[in-house]
């Protein structure tokens, strides 16, 4: 069954430094089939036989600790899921709303209540967030690099490891896993 982990952090301001055809070679090695890579933001395309992207997403995590000597937080998703999350997007009928401004905060468990609760006590609008479940749905009419709630502010709030990627990426991660 085809996957796709979204690895976080790696490759940003030379920090956990992974090139992707080395990635490529040793997720090879540690048994995926069908292995492809998207940019150099840690987009990982595979196959597998275990049908658990929860039990698939640890395994990674240990896999690149073991190589690489350091912790990544890494979410795996179905294309099936992919799809469905961009389906879901509740900014996609707005008009108002950009595609290009739109970001999707894929949470590697779900929050506590209390953590959603004080998530909701912060205000930087015109930013927006919808949480649904796993998935933050995100709008900056800024570029996502001067957003106040970004990725680390999602995390630092709910206290649960995240992974943000754009429409465009996760459209075409879902393109990839069908080529």
């Amino acid at each position: 069954m085809a996957y796709i982990a979204l690895l976080r952090g790696i490759n940003v301001s030379g920090q956990k430094i992974i090139k992707m055809a080395e990635l490529k070679l040793n997720f090879e090695k540690w048994g995926f089939k069908k292995v492809k890579t998207y940019i150099q933001s840690g987009n990982i395309i595979f196959n597998a036989t275990d049908n658990d992207p929860n039990q698939l997403a640890v395994m990674i995590a240990e896999k690149i600790l073991d190589t690489y000597g350091f912790d990544v937080s890494v979410v795996v998703k179905s294309p099936s899921d992919l799809a469905k999350i961009i389906h879901e997007n509740p900014f996609a009928n707005d008009a108002d709303k950009e595609t290009h401004r739109v970001y999707f905060t894929l949470l590697a468990q779900p929050p506590s209540e209390g953590n959603i609760q004080k998530l909701s006590e912060y205000d930087f609008s015109p930013e927006q967030y919808i949480l649904q479940g796993t998935v933050i749905y995100f709008y900056s009419p800024k570029a996502y690099g001067k957003a106040k709630m970004n990725n680390n502010f999602f995390e630092n709030k709910l206290k649960v490891a995240a992974t943000t990627r754009n429409f465009k990426t996760l459209n075409k991660l879902i393109d990839m896993t069908s080529e």
